[in-house]
């Protein structure tokens, strides 16, 4: 924790810090209910809405407002992210549309990395992938080169040869059966690799990792 890190420092500088780990030295910033009571009835504002913490929070807090009497019952309104609170002459009024909101994962100078790209990394950190790589020629229907079975965080390859041939003798078989129905579309192949690639690691290891097929064509 960076308030560890800063109790580390001063401590290694030769300071005595008194923290609430060993004394009861705490403060609160949060303002307490009859502080916050004070302040309406001080200011005694036309309209309020609660704007800190959890929505439990601000419900109580927009309940303690009206029983203060400061603000008139129909003019404390508690809102959600993403609520348009309209002023205009007439007061104030929340707009029935509201605005998109809520977490937007930044990645380095990239931007939003999007929802999809963090499903692909969920897949990844918690599945793994397997790559299947496989050189076809679709004009005899035949396989040149593969299927040669690339993983990593599925299964520790060196231990797990036996595993990686049949997964490869699985994909083979598929090819073969496509090219004998006509198959010769490359991403048509690409789909038969995905599926039968997908189809043995699951029978097999009930795992589920991300499956990249790449069909190449001599």
């Amino acid at each position: 924790m960076n308030v560890s890190k800063v109790i580390d420092g001063l401590v290694r500088l030769g300071a005595e810090v008194v923290h609430s780990g060993i004394s009861d030295v705490h403060a609160s910033g949060h303002a307490k209910q009859e502080e916050l009571k004070t302040l309406l009835s001080i200011v005694r504002p036309d309209w309020f809405v609660p704007v800190h913490g959890e929505y439990r929070h601000m419900a109580a807090h927009a309940k303690l407002a009206r029983t203060v009497g400061a603000v008139a019952e129909d003019h404390v309104v508690v809102c959600t992210d993403g609520d348009q609170v309209v002023l205009d002459d007439a007061g104030m009024a929340v707009a029935r549309q509201a605005v998109p909101a809520g977490f937007l994962y930044v990645d380095g100078i990239i931007g939003d990395v999007g929802q999809g790209v963090l499903r692909d990394r969920r897949v990844l950190a918690e599945e793994g992938v397997v790559v299947v790589v496989v050189t076809v020629d679709v004009n005899t229907g035949g396989i040149l080169v593969g299927p040669e079975v690339i993983t990593r965080g599925w299964v520790y390859a060196p231990e797990a040869e036996p595993l990686l041939t049949e997964c490869a003798d699985a994909v083979r078989q598929a090819v073969k059966e496509a090219f004998t129905t006509g198959a010769t579309d490359i991403e048509a192949l690409q789909r038969v690799v995905r599926r039968a690639a997908g189809r043995f690691v699951n029978e097999s290891t009930r795992r589920r990792p991300m499956i990249v097929p790449v069909v190449m064509e001599a």
